[in-house]
């Protein structure tokens, strides 16, 4: 059976509300309670390998996913991250090339009700499925090659650089 690999690294996905504080923090691996609650026939597994906000993600943090990536025995792996650098961190994982790698994350944390989390996390796990070896990125109903891709900040979304396919 196909097994992925699950890599969460932080970002808004991650994100947990604290009233006390009134404000947000990264938390725990969000995706293992989405995926729990889905009658899934896919093996997969998750590891936590940061809880950072991308903002404050350095090239040292790029550089231990790079490698956890790379060990890994799955060649189909998705990472949560966080959308403001998650094109930064698919140009370092360009590199390896026998895996299939997808990164998604979320606008709003994944427990809110409106959060596009799910939906995303769905469409990585088919592209990770189907697609080719390459770094991708699952974000707001497309499936992006990691190096056609930017981050529209006015209108909270991922835009093709050029072109309209994968």
């Amino acid at each position: 059976m196909l097994k992925i690999k699950i890599f969460a690294v932080g970002g808004t996905i991650d994100k947990v509300y604290f009233d006390a504080k009134s404000t947000y923090e990264v938390g725990p691996p969000n995706i293992a309670k989405v995926l729990e609650d889905l009658s899934l026939n896919i093996e997969y597994s998750i590891t936590s390998i940061l809880q950072k906000d991308s903002l404050d993600m350095d090239a040292e943090d790029r550089l231990m996913i790079f490698e956890q990536v790379s060990k890994a025995e799955e060649d189909r792996i998705i990472i949560t991250h966080g959308t403001d650098t998650m094109v930064q961190t698919a140009e370092v994982l360009k590199q390896i090339r026998d895996k299939t790698i997808v990164l998604t994350g979320a606008l709003e944390p994944a427990m809110f009700k409106t959060s596009d989390a799910v939906f995303n996390i769905g469409c990585a796990m088919a592209a990770v499925q189907t697609l080719p070896p390459n770094v991708y990125i699952a974000m707001n109903g497309r499936i992006f090659r990691h190096d056609n891709v930017v981050k529209d900040v006015e209108n909270n979304r991922f835009v093709m650089i050029k072109g309209n396919t994968v």
